[in-house]
């Protein structure tokens, strides 16, 4: 038997018209995930983005309003997708892809160390001769946060496995 994480909910879809009953819904909540410094040091390194705010420890802790380094945005709502991925599951599909993103915030700062963790309700879902698309609305939970560290819409198209 599986033990959860207190408070992760995850989904299962049986298959893409499954989806239809879930719009309007809360769906899943993902397991938190840590933004160590070192994880934001890597981003930095993949992204070229090293602003100060978010790689210089001793800088940050001085002349940041927030008394240390924070984890990029994109960062924060990147670990949101991957938390997603893992708590929503559609079967039926041969492959998910991220198509877009709509109505992206940054609504509070995510210190290092911090944790978030993704809130998944299912926007709209059209069906496509070739699967269909979800508009997921996620909301980044920052832990011990008053306010969600991001919120945005994340929009996916499922594609059918050529193969059945």
């Amino acid at each position: 038997m599986d033990v959860l994480e207190p408070g992760l909910q995850t989904a299962h879809f049986a298959s893409l018209a499954e989806l239809a009953a879930a719009v309007g819904h809360e769906v899943a909540v993902g397991r938190w995930l840590t933004l160590d410094q070192p994880c934001i040091a890597g981003f930095a390194d993949v992204t070229g983005d090293h602003q100060w705010i978010h790689v210089d420890v001793e800088r940050a802790k001085t002349e940041s309003p927030f008394g240390g380094t924070i984890a990029h945005g994109f960062l924060v709502i990147s670990a949101a997708a991957a938390s997603m991925l893992e708590a929503v599951r559609v079967d039926g599909a041969g492959m998910a892809m991220i198509y877009g993103l709509d109505r992206v915030r940054f609504v509070s700062p995510t210190p290092a160390g911090g944790r978030v963790r993704a809130r998944i309700a299912l926007k709209q879902w059209t069906p496509r001769p070739d699967g269909g698309q979800a508009d997921w609305a996620v909301t980044v939970e920052g832990e011990g946060g008053d306010k969600p560290a991001a919120v945005f819409d994340l929009i996916v198209r499922y594609l059918t496995d050529k193969t059945d």
